[in-house]
């Protein structure tokens, strides 16, 4: 078969391809696929063959102009897939972090007119053009930091008008930029200011204008709601995940973050794609998601970034068969980074997961809490051909060196598209 791109002499060719049909649960999330001196061949840009380097060589024909690239003593796995962000945003609010520092709580900011809405309100205030800017530098930012398919969220306009134009921007990044971009619909963030009295017009207004809208000018391919006390109690959760499920969007939930009120079992009971954050999820929570195809998405970002006390307990959603996925949660409140890289260390000291469980978490499992799974996630003929080069000498170095940046290559659709910190 002709190629006309070869990785090869790979140090640990990391392929996340599962044995099982995916996304991974229970011991089959702790199981990975790797290849010494492994070797991956692809032709315009999808994968044509993987494995050891002598037996792909042999099932190939390099054609003119081929590009060949040694990797001795690194590692190769699939382009990271970032399940869960919010990048499109006017300002960041770092001096919401320091009043945290000083002790007022996450609540206490928001219900002040911090948070959330402060976003919303600057948000409004901000021309599609700069919106697109600052999103095109955070994008840069994952892209350099091995992620290349990322699901974005709207939730910072609570208006028709300004959700339209953040998907709308959201839009134009998938358009333009590298890295891949599932959008998202997040009307249902919070209560904006001018609805704070009227909480169930707010939720009418979602139900009656925006997502008819947002879906008949296939702006988003899902739909989530801030399930939690005092912003969207389950039943407004499930007045709005209803109506947006019959108007054709796949579901996702913000679920079981600050108070427990059972969002994870509504999310399982309505057949979403995913329930995330899941702090402090219940026995019956866990055993809800165990028995349903929901993904748990666990973002232990915004845990070390807001200093929560609560922790999701993966290892016994891992025992009892819930089915994981691991994300930045990249916002400008509550998880300011766009790096899965530090959110793998996370994952192993703060949630006790293993190197091969978290890899899976960040690749083939996030790739199916975005529905991208038979495209990217994992290096299997016939896929995109989305792989990272790291600079390490074996895939438990990924989560346990933190705090630099371990890319050396990018490669999107067959094409190095970034080396780390420095462009391509």
């Amino acid at each position: 078969m002709q190629a006309n791109l070869l990785i090869r002499h790979i140090g640990q060719l990391v392929t996340c391809r599962p044995s099982t049909k995916p996304p991974l649960r229970g011991s089959e999330l702790n199981h990975l696929e790797v290849f010494d001196d492994g070797a991956v061949a692809c032709f315009a840009g999808r994968i044509v063959a993987v494995g050891k380097t002598t037996e792909v060589e042999k099932q190939i024909e390099l054609v003119f102009d081929s590009v060949i690239f040694e990797a001795k003593g690194q590692v190769v796995t699939p382009g990271l897939v970032d399940c869960h962000t919010h990048p499109v945003f006017a300002t960041t609010r770092e001096d919401e972090f320091e009043m945290r520092n000083l002790g007022k709580s996450y609540m206490e900011i928001a219900e002040a007119g911090g948070g959330i809405r402060n976003s919303v309100r600057k948000l409004r205030e901000t021309s599609k053009e700069k919106l697109f800017a600052n999103a095109t530098t955070y994008l840069d930012l994952m892209l350099a930091h091995g992620t290349t398919t990322v699901e974005a969220k709207s939730g910072y306009g609570l208006s028709t008008e300004s959700e339209i134009k953040q998907l709308e921007v959201i839009q134009m990044l998938a358009e333009s930029h590298s890295v891949d971009i599932v959008p998202t619909f997040l009307g249902a963030h919070e209560v904006p200011d001018e609805y704070r009295d009227n909480r169930a017009g707010y939720v009418g207004l979602l139900v009656d204008e925006m997502i008819p809208e947002i879906a008949r000018r296939k702006l988003a391919v899902f739909s989530d709601v801030f399930c939690e006390r005092g912003v969207f109690e389950i039943e407004d959760s499930e007045k709005i995940q209803s109506a947006a499920a019959a108007h054709g969007l796949k579901l996702k939930f913000h679920a079981d973050e600050i108070v427990g009120i059972g969002g994870a079992e509504l999310a399982a009971r309505l057949g979403a794609i995913s329930a995330d954050h899941l702090e402090v999820i219940s026995d019956v929570g866990i055993d809800a998601l165990s028995q349903s195809n929901t993904i748990g998405v666990l973002l232990p970002g915004t845990v070390h970034f807001l200093d929560m006390k609560n922790r999701p307990p993966a290892r016994r959603m891992i025992e009892s068969g819930v089915a994981l996925a691991l994300a930045t949660d990249f916002n400008p409140g509550s998880s300011a980074t766009p790096s899965l890289q530090i959110i793998m260390n996370f994952a192993a000291t703060m949630l006790k997961l293993t190197a091969a469980e978290i890899i899976n978490c960040v690749t083939i499992n996030s790739a199916c809490a975005v529905l991208t799974h038979s495209e990217v996630g994992s290096i299997e003929r016939g896929k995109q051909a989305d792989m990272v080069v790291w600079n390490a000498e074996n895939y438990r170095q990924m989560p346990y060196l933190y705090g630099i940046n371990l890319v050396d290559k990018v490669f999107k659709k067959g094409r190095v598209v970034s080396h780390g910190s420095r462009a391509a």
